[in-house]
């Protein structure tokens, strides 16, 4: 079983993304993060790592509703470029809005659709998950 090193964090949301970092370094203390308040920030930063080969995140976790580019504006973008099928994308989200879930499944890259707010067990159980699937 691998350990997870880098995860990203896809959010416009400052008190989204500082809990979910901290309920994270609970679960694993040895987590090394890659913070995003948009998709274009992100999009283009992990662009980058991809052809690098440098600081690739092992799983990236996209909220649906952002400034700039948009959760499914990064998931259109971001299914277009080659080797990113090996990066497990959750989509996390306030949204339960069950148009919203269904064109998550509509994407290959995405691997599940979590409703915000989250638990640690949330957390547990997926650092867990990726740990059984990530090659």
């Amino acid at each position: 079983m691998k350990t997870i090193n880098t995860i990203c964090i896809i959010d416009d949301d400052p008190i989204f993304r500082f809990g979910t970092k901290k309920l994270m370094e609970k679960v694993q203390a040895s987590l090394n993060f890659l913070i995003y308040k948009n998709g274009k920030e992100a999009f283009e930063d992990i662009i980058y790592k991809l052809k690098s080969n440098t600081n690739i995140p092992d799983v990236i976790l996209l909220d649906l509703n952002m400034p700039i580019m948009d959760g499914w504006q990064f998931l259109d973008e971001f299914a277009t470029i080659a080797n990113t099928e090996r990066i497990p994308i959750y989509i996390v989200s306030s949204s339960v809005d069950s148009r919203d879930i269904e064109k998550a499944k509509n994407y290959e890259i995405v691997n599940d659709y979590i409703i915000k707010p989250f638990s640690l067990s949330v957390i547990h159980d997926l650092l867990l998950e990726l740990q059984r699937n990530i090659d």
